[in-house]
């Protein structure tokens, strides 16, 4: 073995000078790049590519979800008509919400903004299309047909089988912009993480929804979370005009958006968000209506947080603002003042305090890990010992873990000021904890005898997690709210009037009384 002859490897430039062509060439830089030698592949070698290439995907698909779906997207564009993706995407959509989708551009990914855009998007939500197919196709034509369908008879049968009681709508969107998250898919957040919406005209119709039961709890209207419902990171809608239609004969109005910028929008919490955004402007019913940050003169949002107390305790100062409501929208489904009101407009004015959020560091989880496991060791040696004991602690740690997760409020400043509204004593009134009937008659004398301005303000305080799965201002108890505070606000009113009358009635007798001693004083000394 000695004796053989060292074999010489040959090098890199050796190689590359051998070489004939230049794919030889680039095989041979390729090879010498990946393994160091010119030698053929072998299994492991191979082994090792496929790896590192399903890695790569895999962690491009993570943490560049949008770029990846938006070359799927090209390259399917390229390879299939345009319309059997738009076809595949409103076919699962419609599938899986029940929501009938037509898309009328083709999907396309923007480069230059990153994001995957939908042009001329037709969506709508009526009775038998949960099982349709949907193709690429015109808007407008789908707009015609679902207005044809609804404008049409039912069929019985299909009316029979499938439930209507919920808010139909048929609504036609110019341009809808994403990006896409795989963390948020995996985490059960839903796939969207940003969302921008331009351009939405429709109508909204609710004629179809029957009239509940007025004893049923609001709260038990509100959503229930389940796995996959979205979290959007941002929300940003304009130029919205939608026409609305609601049941018992009542008039259609408008409801417009000009601009909204949303910094979450959750579908557990989206009353809650859209209250929190940071700019909403828009109109309803023809009345127009702001939610923007609270602004005093020589304060700054800092100022402002530091002059109402601990600036940690709160994340944000809002202000919402609607002018010339309808009272209309306000006496439906409620009792007390509101619904006494008949006849009228309101202003309303709200400077709105949000909580901050929940301490998500890594010291507070682990405090709270601690803490859980201490409390789960103690129940379990007092459960040895004390068994009827452990049940009243154990029961007694629950509330009072209840208790600190519900410590956060929202606090709400409401200034309402009645215009040229006239109200009438109700027929018949249900026994509720907040109303008097002895002040129902009183009240109404009130409001009719000072309808031109009745200005009224009260606070409001609820709970954060009320309105967790609440959508409207029905379902969170914000509308029984404002009207229980609202007659609480009239039943003072009613009683500083009656004082404020007494006082002036006491006043003008004592003036008379002074006025009529002067004169005889007078007169005695005429006399004299």
């Amino acid at each position: 073995m000695d004796r053989l002859p060292h074999l010489h490897r040959p090098t890199k430039d050796e190689l590359l000078a051998a070489a004939t062509s230049f794919w030889q060439r680039l095989g041979i830089r390729f090879k010498w790049f990946s393994i160091r030698s010119a030698r053929p592949f072998n299994t492991d070698d191979i082994s090792a590519f496929v790896s590192w290439i399903l890695f790569g995907h895999i962690l491009w698909i993570i943490l560049g979800t949008t770029t990846f779906v938006s070359l799927a997207i090209f390259f399917m564009n390229t390879v299939f008509a345009q319309e059997t993706l738009a076809g595949w995407v409103g076919n699962y959509l419609t599938q899986s919400s029940g929501v009938k989708v037509v898309f009328e551009s083709a999907i396309v990914p923007r480069w230059n903004d990153g994001v995957i855009s939908f042009k001329n998007v037709f969506v709508s939500r009526r009775p038998g299309q949960g099982s349709s197919n949907v193709t690429k196709g015109s808007s407008a034509n789908a707009a015609a047909a679902a207005a044809a369908a609804s404008a049409g008879k039912p069929d019985r049968k299909e009316q029979k089988d499938e439930d209507t009681n919920y808010t139909q709508y048929d609504v036609s969107i110019d341009t809808v912009n994403v990006t896409l998250s795989f963390t948020k898919w995996f985490n059960g957040k839903g796939l969207l993480r940003d969302v921008e919406i331009k351009g939405v005209r429709g109508v909204v119709d609710r004629t179809s929804i029957l009239p509940g039961d007025p004893t049923i709890d609001p709260k038990s209207y509100r959503h229930e979370h389940t796995t996959g419902d979205f979290e959007i990171d941002s929300f940003k809608v304009s130029d919205v005009l939608l026409t609305v239609y609601q049941p018992n004969d009542f008039r259609p109005f408008s409801v417009s958006i000009f601009s909204c910028d949303l910094p979450r929008f959750r579908k557990q919490w989206l009353f809650y968000d859209l209250m929190s955004a940071n700019m909403i402007s828009g109109s309803f019913d023809d009345s127009l209506f702001t939610i923007h940050p609270r602004q005093t003169h020589s304060h700054t949002g800092l100022s402002i947080n530091e002059e109402d107390g601990d600036h940690s305790a709160w994340k944000k100062h809002s202000r919402l603002r609607i002018d010339g409501l309808n009272i209309d929208h306000l006496n439906r489904g409620v009792e007390g003042p509101f619904s006494w009101i008949h006849e009228g407009n309101v202003d309303i004015v709200a400077d709105i305090m949000f909580p901050a959020d929940q301490d998500g560091s890594i010291a507070k989880v682990m405090s709270d890990f601690y803490d859980r496991m201490e409390a789960t060791v103690a129940h379990n040696y007092l459960h040895t010992t004390h068994q009827h004991d452990t049940s009243d602690h154990h029961d007694e740690r629950e509330i009072r873990e209840e208790n600190e997760e519900d410590k956060r409020f929202i606090v709400m400043d409401l200034r309402v000021h009645l215009n040229d509204v006239r109200a009438a004593v109700p027929i018949f009134t249900r026994d509720l904890s907040y109303v008097n009937n002895a002040l129902i008659r009183p009240i109404v004398a009130y409001i009719n005898s000072k309808r031109t301005f009745i200005p009224i303000n009260c606070r409001v305080v609820k709970r954060v997690s009320e309105f967790d799965g609440s959508w409207t201002v029905f379902d969170s108890g914000f509308l029984d709210d404002l009207s229980r505070e609202t007659y609480e606000a009239f039943a003072r009113d009613i009683v500083d009037d009656g004082a404020r009358t007494r006082r002036l009635k006491k006043v003008g007798l004592w003036t008379i009384q002074l006025a009529a001693q002067a004169l005889f004083i007078g007169l005695a000394g005429q006399l004299v």
